[in-house]
């Protein structure tokens, strides 16, 4: 399995639990069915052999099973998994594109490390460090053009800013929007540069605040009192981005860190 990390950003790992309740393979449905009737947590678990992650059993799964059928052979096989260092908002996609609660956490080998769950997804983004991403992006522009720059915390119109990125992914978008309905949208990062206001990251969080009609949002805003030649403006014009209508939404690929039980498995 190809393994991309970024560690600029929070990873499955520094969210997931790591003590999972597991059943085995030749456990009944009977036993398995209590279990899952006895807990408060637990709707259904991940099957695994010596932590080798193997099918995952829900009480879906169990209801028209005899209750002497080995869990083995009524148990899903072919399930999502995420690996430790893919990125939260990466396993949040899966999370709100599946319909799923829980997403198994496996290692190369495919041993079950952790899960991941939408509770554990939507800490992590109130724990987000935005500050930390907007003083990066203003020490690289100062060291660029060799001048000192002021930060600004203010609302901003979505109306007069200019993007600097041509597409969006429609299940990220998906979860912007939950974030926005839910409060939990971390602020955008803008550049003002004499005026202009150049989009720097948020994207999808504008879009999703477009379609929910949301006018204006909070920002850190990084401010340039004399125009400057930003190679993303330059690049926002050559690709004839102008106003937040020009971004393209796109479905978006498997990412390389989701992989299926049978695929880890072959």
């Amino acid at each position: 399995m190809d393994v991309v990390s970024d560690r600029s950003k929070p990873q499955v790992e520094e969210y997931m639990t790591r003590d999972v309740a597991t059943v085995a393979p030749d456990a009944t449905v009977g036993d398995v069915a209590s279990r899952i009737a006895e807990s408060d947590e637990h709707s259904g678990f991940p099957v695994c052999e010596r932590r080798r992650v193997e099918g995952f059993i829900s009480a879906r799964d169990l209801l028209l099973a005899d209750d002497s059928d080995p869990i083995f052979k009524v148990m899903a096989t072919d399930l999502l998994v995420a690996h430790p260092e893919m990125k939260v908002t990466d396993a949040a996609r899966v999370i709100l594109r599946s319909g799923i609660q829980k997403l198994p956490v496996v290692d190369d080998a495919g041993n079950l490390v952790g899960i991941i769950s939408n509770a554990d997804v939507i800490r992590s983004q109130i724990e987000r460090a935005t500050p930390e991403k907007v003083g990066k992006l203003m020490r690289t522009l100062e060291q660029i053009h060799e001048i000192e720059l002021e930060q600004e915390r203010r609302m901003v119109s979505l109306a007069v800013l200019t993007p600097t990125q041509g597409r969006v992914y429609a299940d990220e978008l998906e979860g912007r929007r939950y974030e926005l309905e839910h409060g939990l949208a971390e602020p955008l990062v803008v550049i003002d540069n004499n005026g202009t206001l150049l989009l720097a990251d948020g994207h999808h969080r504008v879009l999703a605040a477009d379609r929910l009609e949301i006018d204006e949002m909070d920002a850190y805003v990084i401010v340039i009192d004399q125009e400057i030649e930003l190679g993303m403006a330059n690049t926002a014009a050559k690709e004839g981005l102008e106003r937040i209508d020009d971004i393209d939404v796109v479905d978006y690929a498997r990412h390389p860190l989701v992989q299926t039980t049978k695929r880890l498995q072959s």
